[in-house]
C-alpha cells in the first residue's frame, strides 16, 4: 500500500487497516535491522499509530506522545517512511519527535511522563482560541495514575483522549467510526 500519509490512510476501509499494520511491522523490523534503533516499542504502537491516525484528523487533531521510540509508526505514517533508514543518523530524521520535521509532532518529546501536561496545554488553547481541534496524549514508559490498567483510554477536559500505548486494547471510540479490529 506504501501509505505514508494520514489522508490517504483516512481513505482506506477499515477491512485495509490489518494489511497496512503488517505492511508497517515488516518494514520497521527490516529497516531498524540494518540501521538500529528501537525495535519493541515501535512494534507495539503499530495498530495504535494506524488506528489514532484514521480516527482523528491529524495534524489539526494533535498526537502527543510520550516517548519518542514509540513513535517511529507514527513517523512512518506522517510522511517520513522513506527516510526511516535515516533515523538517528547525521542528515537523517531524529529519533525523537521535532516539531520542524513533521506538522504531525505536536510537541517535540523524547522522554516518558510529558504527554498528558502537553496535551491538557494543546487543548486548553485550542479552546481559547476557538479551535476545533483535539488533543490525544499517548502514555509511553511513565505511569500515570489517571489511568487505570482495566480503562485504558479516558476521556479528559472534554477534548483530551488519554491512551496508554502499553497495552494493545484500545476503548478509544469516535463519532466517525470505530477501529473493531484493534479492540481484544
Amino acid at each position: 500500500m506504501k501509505i505514508d500519509d494520514p489522508a490517504a490512510l483516512r481513505t482506506l476501509a477499515v477491512a485495509d487497516l490489518p494489511s497496512l499494520a503488517a505492511e508497517l511491522r515488516d518494514e520497521l523490523i527490516q529497516t531498524v535491522a540494518s540501521s538500529g534503533g528501537h525495535l519493541a516499542s515501535g512494534l507495539g504502537t503499530i495498530e495504535l499509530a494506524v488506528a489514532l491516525h484514521y480516527v482523528y484528523d491529524t495534524p489539526r487533531d494533535a498526537l502527543v506522545w510520550d516517548v519518542g521510540h514509540q513513535a517511529y509508526p507514527h513517523k512512518m505514517l506522517t510522511g517520513r517512511r522513506e527516510k526511516l533508514s535515516t533515523i538517528r543518523r547525521r542528515g537523517g530524521i531524529s529519533g525523537f519527535l521535532k516539531r520542524d520535521e513533521s506538522p504531525h509532532d505536536a510537541f517535540g518529546a523524547g522522554h516518558s511522563s510529558t504527554s498528558i501536561s502537553a496535551a491538557l496545554g494543546i487543548a486548553v488553547a485550542n479552546r481559547r482560541l476557538g479551535l476545533n481541534g483535539k488533543a490525544v496524549a499517548i502514555i509511553g514508559d511513565g505511569h500515570s495514575p489517571q489511568v487505570s490498567p482495566t480503562k485504558r483510554c479516558t476521556t479528559r477536559a472534554d477534548s483530551v483522549r488519554i491512551c496508554s500505548s502499553s497495552s494493545m486494547t484500545m476503548a478509544c471510540r469516535s463519532q466517525r467510526t470505530s477501529v473493531p479490529w484493534l479492540v481484544t
